[in-house]
């Protein structure tokens, strides 16, 4: 799991750990190739699995929908033989991330930028209208969240999208259900806990800070948790 990819060279410039740098990106994707992994979309990665030759591959995404997907992480996906799901809020287009209150400011791609990456081959998703906690949200304005954000992004890309990202990773029985019921096929949170299926998909975060040795370790970790999910199922 990303958020933005863009220079920086401050930790104090990025207080949410939210950006890696391009180089960074870069020696992350040549970990996966040098281990033979291929990251492509959580899309083509669940089509993967369900007809038995998901071997090999890993999920990427990207959250919120920084204009630095377009500028900067997708010339090294296309160059690393990769793909991605890119999750957006369409409520919030051609603005910028207000819900991280210490900064730094990140634009959001505009309608144009989102179906110029649906154009170049990668997932759209949803991430809801407008990146808020969804647990607890009164039955309209879940609904604004999900369905509304689905329809918006049918209008964008011509297509609905399967997918789903939880703001802030949060969700719970109910939120899940609504997912479900507004069509999407999946969707992603960061930790479900006891919460098992397509629609509670458990992510790693991936930092700057992660060479081969924290990418090891997280991946190890992954796969431990993914195998206590299929015993709570």
């Amino acid at each position: 799991m990303y958020h933005s990819v863009a220079e920086f060279t401050d930790p104090a410039e990025d207080p949410y750990g939210i950006t890696v740098t391009p180089a960074a990106l870069e020696t992350q994707l040549l970990w996966l190739k040098a281990r033979g992994l291929r990251g492509v979309s959580v899309g083509e990665l669940r089509r993967a699995r369900a007809a038995g030759r998901g071997a090999g591959l890993v999920g990427l995404s990207f959250d919120d929908g920084y204009t630095d997907f377009l500028a900067e992480a997708l010339p090294l996906l296309r160059r690393h033989g990769c793909t991605a799901t890119l999750f957006v809020l369409p409520g919030r287009l051609g603005v910028h991330n207000v819900w991280d209150p210490l900064g730094p400011r990140k634009a959001l791609l505009t309608a144009e930028g989102i179906r110029s990456v649906a154009a170049a081959g990668q997932e759209i998703g949803s991430h809801g209208l407008l990146h808020q906690h969804l647990v607890g949200q009164p039955d309209d304005v879940l609904q604004q969240e999900l369905r509304g954000s689905r329809e918006l992004l049918r209008e964008i890309t011509g297509t609905l999208p399967e997918g789903f990202c939880y703001p802030y990773g949060t969700v719970d029985r109910r939120v899940a259900d609504a997912v479900r019921a507004a069509g999407y096929g999946y969707a992603c949170a960061i930790d479900p806990g006891r919460l098992a299926g397509p629609y509670v998909m458990p992510r790693t975060h991936v930092s700057q800070a992660d060479g081969p040795h924290r990418l090891r370790v997280k991946q190890l970790r992954h796969g431990a948790r993914e195998l206590r999910r299929a015993v709570f199922r």
